[in-house]
């Protein structure tokens, strides 16, 4: 299980985040402990306002629990993983709200603590958290059977082609997939040994060599998007100005823009916004389809939810129709029949939990099944749009060079297709129709 904490301020923003269901398929307030509000918004905004009475500025630790992509872990065990976090760090008993989330088939849960000791009115110290964390993480990893991350047992052997928040921002706003990008401007690296042939096969991939504001070197794509040469391609910024020279020797990033900007004529732009309108297009079926079946999960897990209170109201009455009252009552208290009565009431209350949490869970279970397979459908359309994409960007970089619109490979494929249907026409004379 991949633990990632931060302290951090702001609960207002962070429970606006956790409580997203527009980003996050089913969203779920599973606990909130120490708080007197009943609501996750009010929740840290009482945190904010306690905190205030400090000089602490992150007041808010805040803990992601993300499990192995296809595994089935019940609540129970991230609970019990939390609490083990929890005394690991010093945070037992304070204030602590927990969300579910699920996305793309996938459970993961967020856990939120108040650092401030209400008694001392100071913030807990959390030193080493995010060794203690991993160690965790290493636990949970072993104790469960689950496939151990190759990072965890070599730092060496973390994935590559990971990618930070910011470009996955960037990836949002361009339709891109971050690691795609990512390979793409590796494999231009590790074919060049100058700048010249580095350029020519950034060029040829749609993106531009530039020189960055902060950053030595960056690439710039045809929508105005920068990248990170030192995090895109592995090398370190020695290696770089090794191979590639002096960075003042390029354009800036606003030249480079401005260079590109001037070459995207209007039919260009048209051009390319259509075409990459295509590439989207082919994504809105899997999506019609992701929607369609949330609304039903959605609906299913009310429908659950209403049942199982109806059915606990109706046990209520059941429990309290069992225990004596008025002179029954007062002679079941002498002889100690009530407090056998309480006893069997609160092992059937235990079980009647257990009961509805585990109906709950398999609901939970078959209704991540569901989604994971349409998951291996929508990865599929990705896969197409992601290539389609990829074709844009090398057309719009070979449009600015040749200063006119490509002609696309299934226009020039029609075009043979109507030329050889011609042909044949002529070739069978005068009674050939069309028609």
């Amino acid at each position: 299980m991949i633990l990632k904490g931060n302290e951090r301020g702001h609960g207002k923003e962070l429970a606006n985040h956790l409580l997203n269901a527009r980003d996050n398929e089913h969203v779920e307030l599973h606990d909130l402990r120490g708080f007197a509000a009943g609501d996750l918004v009010g929740a840290m905004q009482e945190s904010e306002a306690i905190a205030r009475g400090t000089r602490c500025q992150k007041h808010l630790f805040s803990l992601s629990l993300n499990p192995p992509e296809h595994e089935d872990v019940p609540v129970e065990v991230f609970e019990a993983a939390i609490e083990r976090i929890e005394g690991r760090l010093g945070l037992e008993g304070q204030p602590r709200a927990i969300v579910f989330h699920e996305k793309e088939g996938r459970r993961h849960a967020h856990a939120v603590w108040s650092r401030i000791d209400g008694e001392e009115m100071k913030a807990i110290n959390l030193p080493w958290y995010k060794t203690r964390l991993n160690e965790v993480a290493r636990e949970l990893y072993l104790e469960h059977g689950w496939q151990m991350p190759d990072g965890f047992r070599d730092r060496a052997a973390r994935d590559p082609l990971a990618f930070t928040l910011e470009e996955w921002q960037q990836a949002k706003r361009t339709k891109q997939d971050p690691k795609l990008t990512k390979t793409l401007i590796r494999e231009c690296w590790a074919s060049s040994d100058n700048r010249e042939a580095f350029e020519s096969a950034l060029r040829d991939k749609g993106l531009w060599l530039a020189r960055g504001d902060k950053r030595g070197f960056v690439a710039v794509d045809w929508r105005g998007e920068t990248y990170s040469l030192s995090r895109m391609s592995g090398a370190k910024t020695k290696e770089l100005k090794a191979r590639l020279g002096d960075p003042k020797d390029l354009l800036s990033v606003d030249e480079a823009k401005a260079y590109i900007g001037e070459r995207l004529t209007p039919k260009l732009k048209a051009w390319a916004k259509e075409e990459q309108a295509k590439a989207e297009k082919a994504n809105l079926a899997a999506q019609f389809h992701r929607e369609q079946m949330v609304q039903r999960q959605r609906r299913a897990r009310e429908q659950l939810k209403s049942q199982q209170e109806q059915r606990w109201l109706a046990e209520e009455r059941k429990r309290a129709a069992r225990t004596p009252r008025g002179i029954r009552g007062l002679w079941g208290w002498v002889t100690g029949k009530n407090s056998k009565i309480r006893k069997e009431n609160e092992a059937e209350i235990a079980r009647a939990r257990q009961r509805d949490r585990a109906e709950k869970q398999e609901t939970i279970r078959k209704q991540l099944a569901e989604r994971r397979n349409l998951q291996r459908q929508v990865k599929l359309t990705r896969q197409k749009q992601q290539a389609r994409i990829q074709e844009l960007n090398q057309d719009v970089a070979r449009a600015i060079k040749l200063g006119r619109v490509p002609e696309r490979q299934d226009s020039k494929q029609q075009n043979r297709t109507r030329t050889r249907d011609q042909t044949r026409g002529r070739d069978r004379g005068n009674d050939f129709s069309p028609n």
